[in-house]
């Protein structure tokens, strides 16, 4: 009996030290956790604060590139040293000069991506890495931007082709993040268990913007379809009416219920993407909005081009930055060391963008070459806006009849069950 204590009373001790040295160093002290909790604020608004520099690294990188294809010919006689530029330099502007520095552009996005992928912790050093150290990534920057101009040509019209590749994941990506983006609005502006006037203020907001819809239907069609000949344009207005009479029958069918706002936003979307489409139209072609256009720039050209550039830098940020849409489990709480949006994949969506950026600049053409003060202009362009905008309707219309189609093979791999139950 005395030896069975006695050991019951080495084991209680034994446990009782092995729980003590599992305790953190600073559990239990008020003034530890206090300061650890600000460290662990300061380095998220750190971190968010570092999204901004990035994508102004991200605009002034593709302003080079649009430097390089427009007035490029003027740095001829430096480029004509070196040997990758080709006779003349020629090699090192215009298309090829865009693809060099978007090549450098991917370069430095995708070494941040390498070295800051699943970083997880705001005590790590890769959250150091990815929120600090801007001159030596500016020196970084600079090299990966010089490099591309001592490759050869051969390797750069490589990179050109991948560069499709990488431009068409990237739109697919920027189409998964807008409808996402659609359908949280949806949930917030018209819920099931909410007040009125939240409700009405849903309502109001999707009769707008389907009302908007039908009026882009008809300027497009007043604006855009001079003539009966006209065709292809007669196409695409009429398909994207279609689309948007499909979407809002099916959002509003009674095993769907999805409400209009949602249907709403996205006929909006597309309406857009037709109308981008259209613009993009070659200018020598008869029924494009661009044939007026004598190849001389005036404010409102220039001033669209600017408009373009800083839209499409906003969308690539806010792509990169709506990473918890591709995660694989939502339901992970967040934890106050956490950080605050997935670096890996922010750097990932920028490389991309890069290739996106190049494409636009030389639209979606590898031999041909561009005006100035124009972006994404000419027939692969237009092609390209318009198999998103299918694209991302079915997208669409498929996120919405999916729960049905789920549900109805749920209750009819049921039935033989219970079938079976009711015989017995």
């Amino acid at each position: 009996m005395m030896g069975d204590a006695a050991d019951a009373v080495v084991v209680r001790v034994v446990e009782t030290k092995r729980r003590s040295s599992e305790v953190s160093p600073w559990d239990g002290l008020p003034g530890t956790l206090e300061q650890k909790s600000i460290e662990f604020s300061e380095k998220r608004k750190e971190s968010l604060r570092a999204r901004y520099l990035y994508g102004i690294i991200f605009l002034l990188a593709n302003l080079v590139a649009w430097c390089a294809r427009d007035y490029g010919q003027k740095l001829s006689p430096l480029l004509h040293y070196l040997k990758a530029c080709g006779i003349g330099g020629h090699d090192c502007f215009q298309t090829m000069g865009v693809l060099r520095v978007s090549l450098g552009c991917f370069i430095f996005f995708f070494i941040m991506f390498v070295t800051t992928f699943s970083t997880s912790k705001l005590h790590e050093t890769r959250n150091m890495w990815h929120s600090r150290w801007w001159p030596v990534k500016f020196i970084m920057l600079v090299v990966s931007l010089i490099i591309p101009f001592f490759v050869p040509s051969d390797f750069v019209q490589l990179y050109g082709e991948l560069a499709r590749v990488g431009a068409g994941i990237f739109l697919i990506l920027q189409l998964i993040s807008v409808i996402e983006f659609i359908t949280w609005w949806n949930s917030y502006w018209m819920p099931d268990e909410r007040k009125n006037h939240s409700c009405f203020l849903g309502l109001f907001t999707s009769t707008v913007v389907y009302i908007a819809s039908v009026c882009g239907i008809g300027v497009m069609y007043s604006h855009y379809v001079p003539r009966p000949s006209c065709t292809l344009n007669i196409f695409f207005i009429s398909w994207t009416a279609i689309l948007l009479l499909v979407m809002l029958v099916i959002s509003l069918h009674s095993k769907v219920n999805r409400g209009l706002l949602s249907s709403g936003i996205m006929a909006s979307y597309i309406v857009f993407l037709c109308w981008s489409a259209i613009r993009s139209e070659p200018p020598i072609e008869e029924c494009s909005p661009r044939k007026h256009e004598n190849g001389h720039c005036d404010w409102t050209t220039v001033l669209g081009f600017i408009i373009a550039i800083c839209a499409i830098v906003m969308a690539t940020f806010s792509t990169g930055v709506d990473s918890q849409t591709f995660q694989f489990r939502k339901d992970e709480v967040q934890q106050e060391d956490d950080i605050p949006y997935g670096y890996g994949f922010f750097h990932l969506i920028f490389s991309l963008g890069a290739m996106y950026f190049a494409m636009l600049f030389i639209n979606w053409n590898l031999e041909s070459s561009t005006r100035k003060w124009s972006i994404d202009v000419g027939w692969a362009s237009t092609w390209v806006k318009i198999v998103n905008e299918w694209f991302a309707a079915t997208i669409y219309v498929w996120k919405l009849i999916s729960p049905v189609v789920r549900q109805t093979k749920v209750m009819n791999h049921k039935e033989p069950v219970q079938e079976a139950d009711t015989s017995i």
